[in-house]
């Protein structure tokens, strides 16, 4: 019998070993570490930020009225609306999710342990490895491209950058469930970033109307077609995942502002803060109904609610009675090791992104080239080592005997197996001790910092057992980063940050031997210390700490510590997202333009290569030819004046040519310009037709078919061009063109010779519409007397050349 079983074993084995999908058998979109293969332009395309004012746009914005754009308004907070409400609920099942696995895991861990030591790691082992498994599985063989973290490909689309498949139905289901599987299995990462990544997926999903390949899509939906306001909703969603990861909605705006956004509006902002608002809203009644014990295993876990006043007083209210009452105040002598842990986290932090970059390369060029097979196998033996080491550490650490405590408090030491918080009985010999390395171990990260954070809880903790997680935890963190799961930074970077503050803190009691300083502060600056050597973000991490955290005060010491942390970081290499982003291949365009560009101009950065361009009347042939030549996505169109000089007249889209192609419709025989046949014709197609789909090449040319007879055929693009493109002479410095590019969210910008003439100014008081008129009167009165007889001297001669002269004088007058 016992042959049976063994032979019954192998089978299945065999059998799941079959079921990995295979490198030749897999068709991808991408790899599952989300590493863009660069192919054609590095796998990425630009988007059409830009609004395009041809016919259509023009003739649709006229027959639009104060109704219309009434009704667009109250669509777009709808839909802000919406956004809010799903990524809440989609972090409330994220949660409950997590915290049910865990509970479980560490139920069944403790009850079989007390029997058999072996036998209990062997379940806690195959627990976590079954989680991640069934994570890595989803993202190699279903959703590549929810791997990661996903805000480098978010900030990349909110700078420009279309990464095939980032927003797709089957990223967010791979993202949601992915994330599950992998924070639940115990590997040190977090789903904080995966829920911005979320929130960005609901927006654009919502957007477009659903998805059309799994028919989950309704017409009601489909109002925004255009990059531009897909654009406004993924930010939404951005804010939204970072308000319900951390329940810090104005965190959120200001991540949303400050990281990943390249483009912002006031009335932008509004809508942002009225998603994270409704996210904050639904987080909390989800807390409320799952106090009631509807959730299983979800209790005080969960959400990163860290209120450390609220946690430390409801739990030990007997310190209340020693004058206990939190750290209100710091002493001067404190601000140099806080300063002394803003420099760590600057060091740990760049250190952290150094290496990660270096395994993230060696991944992406020899390991992850073999194919899906070894991605799991890769996962799974990171997933081994984390239970290996959160197993066997705790058994080097003896257990420490559980301090006194008040019975009204609430608090138990040590706690029932599988209950979280502090004081873990680990394979102690006594009934009331507790394994401190145990107990940060055997948590959830969630528990685990609230742990560390929490204030008063002096001596729970050995110098000894936080430097060990600290070496360990780091360590599994820079191998963990880059697998093939959905993986965040920011609970990794947390508990690595808090662990040394509270290092810190431990010294600094024991130096300055007073009563109000806390080790969980110290903590609480660690954590902010890492995130921003590491993410190197200032403003937003500052306000999502605080609001974590419960406790404005902290506020000066946080900024403190977040400024020489960035500070330090900056000297050795670039944040996290930026360098992981350029790892992907994602082009993007940061805030600030490289050095090299200040002794540049427009013309140097054209280079020699030649500009493909139409003419207004193209036969169908030269099109076809042109677009299958090359994989330009604008081309300049040209027309001839009378005297036969050439004339730029627009810019017309790869994208809207293919349309035009597709349809036929708008084919002529003449060669002629149509409108000179006799008045300008009806335009056969309305702004939506040329969107394309999101996260999709859309139409390509080798999808269409024409016959002998269309490719004689002519086409006037003239209805379909953009006429009024942004130009910039060539002798610009290009620093001067990259902050007009990146400021505008350009995809096209013209280089013209230096024009040989002016026809106006526009100043500020020509932008003030309802002041116009009274602007000049004031200004012809007050400049008649002065320059009377210059004014009357141009506007005898009027002539084109001085018309702007005389604008000019004018113009003096009033300041700009």
């Amino acid at each position: 019998m016992l042959a049976n079983h063994f032979q019954n074993g192998i089978e299945t084995a065999r059998l799941v070993w079959s079921q990995i999908p295979n490198s030749d058998e897999s068709q991808l979109l991408d790899d599952a570490v989300g590493l863009i293969k660069k192919n054609d332009g590095g796998g990425v395309e630009s988007l059409d930020y830009e609004v395009i004012e041809n016919f259509a746009y023009r003739e649709e914005q006229a027959q639009r009225g104060k109704l219309y754009v009434s009704y667009l308004l109250v669509v777009k907070w709808f839909f802000a609306l919406l956004i809010g409400i799903c990524t809440g609920l989609a972090a409330v099942f994220i949660n409950i999710a997590v915290e049910n696995f865990a509970g479980w895991k560490f139920s069944a861990t403790f009850d079989i342990i007390q029997k058999s030591y072996i036998a209990g790691f062997v379940v806690y082992v195959l627990f976590n490895l079954a989680l991640v498994y069934s994570s890595v599985y989803i993202i190699t063989q279903f959703a590549p491209a929810a791997a990661g973290s996903g805000i480098p490909e978010i900030k990349g689309y909110l700078n420009g950058v279309d990464t095939p498949g980032i927003l797709l139905f089957r990223t967010l289901v791979g993202k949601i469930f992915g994330s599950i599987g992998s924070v639940g299995g115990g590997l040190a990462l977090g789903k904080e970033g995966p829920l911005v990544h979320t929130g960005a997926c609901i927006a654009s999903l919502l957007g477009q109307g659903g998805s059309t390949k799994y028919h989950i899509n309704s017409r009601w939906f489909q109002v925004f077609r255009s990059d531009r306001d897909r654009r406004d909703l993924v930010t939404c969603g951005c804010a939204a995942g970072v308000a319900a990861a951390f329940r810090a909605p104005v965190g959120g705006v200001l991540f949303a502002l400050e990281e990943v956004t390249s483009w912002w509006r006031s009335q932008l902002m509004w809508r942002v803060f009225f998603t994270s608002a409704v996210v904050a809203v639904v987080v909390r009644a989800a807390m409320g109904w799952c106090k009631s014990g509807k959730c299983g295993h979800f209790g005080s876990g969960g959400f990163i609610i860290w209120d450390i006043s609220e946690y430390l007083f409801s739990s030990f209210p007997f310190l209340t009675d020693f004058g206990f009452s939190g750290q209100e105040d710091y002493s001067f002598a404190e601000l140099f090791p806080m300063a002394i842990i803003g420099v760590i986290g600057g060091l740990l932090g760049a250190l952290f992104n150094q290496l990660t970059l270096y395994i993230t390369t060696w991944r992406r060029n020899h390991l992850h080239m073999k194919g899906n097979k070894v991605k799991i196998i890769e996962a799974c033996l990171v997933s081994i080592l984390t239970s290996v080491i959160s197993f066997g550490l705790p058994l080097l650490r003896k257990c420490t005997p559980c301090p006194e405590s008040d019975p009204a408090s609430g608090i138990e030491c040590p706690r029932p197996p599988g209950m979280y918080g502090n004081y873990v009985n680990f394979y102690c010999s006594k009934d009331n001790e507790y394994n401190d390395l145990a107990t940060i171990f055997f948590n959830t990260q969630d528990d685990a910092i609230r742990n560390l954070f929490s204030a008063k809880t002096i001596n729970e903790y050995s110098s000894q057992s936080l430097l060990t997680f600290l070496v360990m935890f780091y360590a599994l963190a820079v191998v963990t980063f880059g697998t093939a799961v959905p993986a965040g930074q920011f609970v990794p970077g947390i508990m690595i940050g808090s662990t040394y503050g509270r290092l810190v803190g431990m010294f600094v009691v024991k130096y300055y031997r007073k009563l109000n300083i806390e080790e969980g502060t110290y903590a609480l600056l660690g954590a902010a210390s890492f995130l921003g050597g590491s993410m190197r973000m200032t403003v937003s991490l500052c306000v999502i700490m605080v609001e974590i955290s419960n406790n404005l005060k902290f506020l000066p010491l946080i900024m403190l510590v977040l400024l020489i942390s960035k500070a330090v970081g900056d000297a050795f290499n670039e944040g996290i997202y930026e360098e992981q982003a350029q790892l992907r291949g994602i082009p993007l365009l940061e805030s600030r333009p490289k050095y090299e560009m200040r002794n540049m101009t427009a013309k140097e950065a054209c280079g020699s290569g030649r500009v493909v361009s139409f003419p207004r009347v193209v036969k169908v042939s030269d099109v076809v030819s042109i677009l299958r030549s090359n994989k330009h996505n604008g081309f300049p169109v040209i027309d001839h004046t009378r005297s036969g000089e050439p004339l730029v007249i627009g810019l017309v889209l790869r994208s809207h040519l293919l349309v035009i192609l597709q349809s036929k419709v708008d084919f002529q025989h003449s060669p002629l310009p149509s409108d000179s046949r006799g008045g300008a014709r009806s335009i056969r197609h309305d702004s939506g037709e040329f969107a394309k789909p999101v996260s999709s090449k859309g139409i390509c040319i080798e999808d269409i078919h024409l016959s002998s007879d269309d490719l004689e055929m002519y086409i006037d693009l003239a209805p379909f061009l953009n006429p009024s493109p942004y130009i910039v002479p060539e002798d610009m410095s290009l620093t001067k063109v990259y902050n007009l590019f990146r400021q505008l969210g350009l995809r096209h910008l013209f280089v013209v010779p230096r024009p040989s003439r002016v026809l106006g100014l526009i100043t500020r008081k020509d932008l003030l519409i309802e002041d116009n008129k009274n602007v000049n009167t004031l200004e012809l009165q007050s400049t008649s007397v002065r320059i009377g007889h210059q004014y009357k001297r141009l506007t005898t001669r009027n002539t084109e050349v001085e018309r702007p002269l005389l604008n000019g004088l004018l113009e003096n007058q009033i300041p700009d």
